[in-house]
């Protein structure tokens, strides 16, 4: 099993080439075996996006003109995956290609969609015939094709109430198409995250891994607390059990992301404290 990061995390401290090493080597150093790239993040990108993000509190930080390649070779990390947006899939495969050879990576990762109605069977089966198109193209180039989800995929569809992750899974081709599995959102959009990982079963190619709980200390002002991200092993996610759920699925990589909600407000922090779940689990 591959251990990584997912570089969303990393946003407030890729200010520079020179940080950038630094960070890198401490997140090898605490035993993980690679980072997950995001194209928007490894590339200059329009200013709404970088906006977007920030607002959502993952800032692309400032790697848009860094060598990666040469970044993560250094630090002696594999580039697990690189996540790009199906524009940019559908207008320059052969660009996003390209990026994925040049940084040594066989996996490209769908990003989340936007603007899109997943409770539309027509527009979700224009959707997956979309998916397998792209997929076939990179499968004929060595290169592997994930979905990536987050909680939209368990709404129903209006024609005869499936939830449209069961549908992307029925209409999508495995040569084509297989997934990376986020279990936080399914979690956080009140699914039975271990039937979705069993119904994945081998085509749970990579696991995005993340806990679930509250900082809260003394007393609380209501009897209502706000959850967020946490740390592994310091939430209420049952992660041993799903663990051995991905391990069964022949899962090869597991890749933190943890939003926002670090220890002072500190990445690194967080990436060391997980660091211990996943080289005891993994």
């Amino acid at each position: 099993m591959r251990k990584a990061v997912q570089q969303l995390m990393l946003g407030k401290v890729i200010k520079s080439e020179e940080q950038t090493v630094h960070v890198l080597e401490q997140i090898a150093f605490a035993g993980y075996d690679g980072i997950e790239l995001n194209g928007y993040m490894i590339r200059k990108t329009p200013v709404f996006v970088r906006l977007l993000t920030a607002a959502a509190g993952m800032p692309a930080g400032r790697g848009g003109t860094f060598d990666w390649a040469a970044l993560t070779r250094s630090a002696r990390l594999s580039v697990v995956g690189l996540h790009e947006d199906l524009d940019t899939l559908k207008q320059s495969p052969e660009a996003v290609i390209r990026k994925a050879k040049e940084l040594g990576t066989d996996r490209v990762i769908l990003t989340g969609m936007y603007q899109f109605d997943y409770t539309d069977p027509s527009a979700l089966g224009l959707f997956c015939e979309e998916l397998n198109r792209c997929g076939g193209i990179l499968a004929n180039e060595g290169i592997s094709f994930l979905y990536h989800n987050h909680n939209v995929e368990l709404v129903r569809l209006r024609d005869n109430g499936e939830r449209a992750y069961s549908f992307l899974i029925r209409n999508t081709d495995p040569r084509a198409l297989n997934f990376e599995f986020d279990s936080y959102w399914f979690a956080d959009g009140g699914a039975n995250v271990s039937e979705w990982m069993e119904m994945l079963g081998s085509r749970m190619r990579s696991w995005h891994i993340n806990d679930r709980g509250s900082r809260l200390k003394g007393k609380a002002m209501t009897p209502i607390i706000k959850e967020d991200s946490m740390e592994l092993g310091y939430g209420n996610l049952p992660l041993e059990k799903w663990t051995e759920i991905a391990k069964s699925n022949g899962t090869d990589t597991v890749v933190l992301e943890s939003h926002r909600n670090h220890i002072n407000g500190d990445p690194l922090k967080s990436i060391r404290l997980s660091a211990a779940f996943i080289n005891r689990m993994f």
